[in-house]
């Protein structure tokens, strides 16, 4: 049974605004809500994924929105910027304009690694950047969305490379390479970038270096990250090679989209999810996302639920 990871499956953030941050992702991101769901530890939340066209592994960005949550600290020994995917360096200067069009602080287009790079916030706090795919080779991306605001020649159509900062910076690179097998292909002073299975931005991890204020978590920030291996199988042997290494898990938790398993390393939380069964089970294509969808588990709660979390509209099939 393999345990290779296969690239990023997922990151999860949290935001202050399910609905602000709903008109954030789709209207000016253009990326597609692809399940509005419930956080199933914590069913009174919202639990949003925002994906590529049909939700495909390696696209979605997801939030929790946590009522009375604090705003999070910025600081080390956290996730502390996400990577997204656009097509090529034209991309980053369609999005550049666009941020100024819809007043999105961003830094301009930068080169990071040798690739054209475009960091941006959200209201929030929380940082992004986009990563241009020009030249780019490695973990395929997924498929724009096709009814979105953005031009599909430009738009978000993956994750890209996650920036974890650590103060433990090399027993951190050591868990990258001796446990998830991950391989470092740039090395400079305080940063590391990683490959993770075949690369490229899709498959690329930033670790850096970083003694200065404890980041804390709140909205704003990361909550965790989440890897892809292929299926159960691969779970069921990432539970045993944890169980062999002293890796204290969750063990397989059934989350009806995907299976994940979850293990804290430091202050990290990682992921393990199986690149299926996906989102297209349960809705039909022309309405992800515009319902709340809750999983076979949870449906005999659905009207408990509905009564506690707040309706928010994200129906567009009939705009």
């Amino acid at each position: 049974m393999s345990t290779e990871l296969l690239g990023i499956h997922h990151v999860t953030a949290m935001t202050d605004d399910a609905v602000r941050n709903y008109e954030f992702m789709t209207e000016v991101l253009g990326m597609r809500l692809v399940k509005k769901t419930v956080n199933q530890d914590d069913i009174q939340t919202y639990h949003t994924f925002y994906a590529d066209d049909v939700g495909n592994p390696g696209t979605d960005m997801t939030f929790f929105d946590f009522p009375n949550n604090p705003k999070g600290v910025r600081g080390t020994n956290s996730i502390t910027r996400t990577g997204l995917r656009v097509p090529n360096d034209a991309a980053l200067e369609y999005y550049l304009e666009r941020f100024k069009e819809f007043d999105v602080k961003n830094e301009g287009i930068q080169e990071l690694f040798g690739k054209k790079v475009l960091p941006f916030e959200e209201a929030d706090g929380q940082r992004y950047q986009l990563f241009s795919d020009e030249n780019n080779e490695g973990v395929a991306p997924g498929t724009p969305w096709k009814n979105g605001p953005v031009p599909e020649d430009k738009a978000i159509y993956g994750l890209g490379p996650i920036e974890i900062t650590v103060n433990y910076y090399e027993d951190f690179k050591q868990v990258l390479t001796d446990i998830y097998g991950m391989k470092p292909v740039v090395e400079e002073s305080d940063v590391t970038l990683f490959d993770v299975g075949a690369g490229g931005n899709g498959g690329q991890v930033i670790l850096r270096k970083d003694e200065t204020q404890q980041g804390q978590q709140g909205y704003g920030e990361v909550h965790h990250v989440s890897f892809r291996v292929a299926d159960h199988d691969a779970i069921k042997a990432w539970e045993k090679r944890y169980n062999e290494l002293g890796v204290g898990h969750s063990g397989n938790v059934d989350r009806f989209y995907f299976e994940a398993l979850y293990a804290r390393v430091g202050h990290i939380l990682i992921e393990l999810s199986t690149d299926g069964p996906g989102f297209m089970g349960d809705e039909p294509y022309e309405t992800l996302g515009e319902s709340l969808a809750l999983p076979p588990m949870l449906e005999p709660k659905r009207a408990e639920i509905e009564a506690q979390v707040r309706h928010f509209d994200t129906t567009r099939s009939d705009k």
